[in-house]
């Protein structure tokens, strides 16, 4: 079955970001902030409390350190400095969870970090190291694509699981990269388009780029951004399909 997850946690002290109590209780998966591209210690606490109570499962949203940018833009880090910073934002949700008597179970890179790992297999390297050295047992969510067995291999080598993430909400371009938000129509904001898509992914495993070619596509979770105008119409349709 095919699971729901969200970034969640991205408010930052009296900045407000997104619709977390609206869409936390319907979905299965939060990628929770971590504190360098939105959220400070509050909010996490506030956002794993949210996931406790509605049994979300919970994962660290991690990200390059750009509050300014939300995370969006590529920073020229060396791999120490990516493993280093993977490891303390896995580090700081975590003992959140322990507080709050549950565990983070999963990673997802954020934004700038994500696209990176997805185009530089050092990239990917470094995160999968930062996490194989902190708890082997968590899982990395990636990116669905044509290249999900070369993936697999190099996170076998460590021991490190991964699940494979289609997203619900954002463009894709034919080589099954996301479309640049930089580009119109990079985010679907109607449930009618949405729910098109998941439909089509669900009863014949494609999901079609923006010029209609069909990619096919493993998809062990489906991603819909908080942040969207239409969310909790759109993940309130997902979830009654899926139910």
């Amino acid at each position: 079955m095919i699971k729901l997850n969200c970034d969640m946690g991205e408010s930052f002290g009296a900045w407000k970001m997104g619709l977390d109590e609206a869409v936390m209780p319907l979905i299965d998966m939060s990628n929770i902030a971590c504190g360098f591209h939105a959220s400070d210690p509050v909010i996490m606490n506030q956002t794993v409390k949210m996931a406790v109570a509605h049994d979300v499962t919970i994962g660290a949203h991690v990200a390059y350190p750009d509050l300014v940018g939300f995370g969006r833009r590529s920073l020229a880090c060396t791999h120490d400095e990516i493993e280093s910073m993977v490891i303390y934002q896995i580090g700081a949700l975590a003992g959140i969870s322990q507080a709050n008597n549950t565990k983070v179970s999963y990673v997802k890179p954020h934004g700038a970090l994500y696209n990176d790992m997805m185009k530089d297999v050092a990239i990917f390297e470094s995160i999968l190291k930062a996490i194989a050295q902190y708890d082997k047992n968590l899982k990395l969510m990636i990116l669905s694509s044509a290249k999900n067995e070369t993936y697999a291999k190099i996170a076998n080598q460590v021991g490190v699981d991964l699940i494979y993430e289609v997203f619900a909400d954002r463009a894709y371009m034919e080589d099954g990269s996301l479309m640049p938000r930089s580009m119109p129509h990079a985010v679907l904001e109607s449930s009618d388009d949405v729910m098109e898509r998941l439909i089509y992914l669900s009863q014949n495993g494609v999901i079609k780029a923006h010029t209609g070619k069909e990619l096919a596509l493993r998809a062990d979770c489906i991603c819909v951004h908080g942040d969207n105008a239409h969310a909790v119409e759109i993940v309130k349709a997902m979830r009654e399909y899926l139910s």
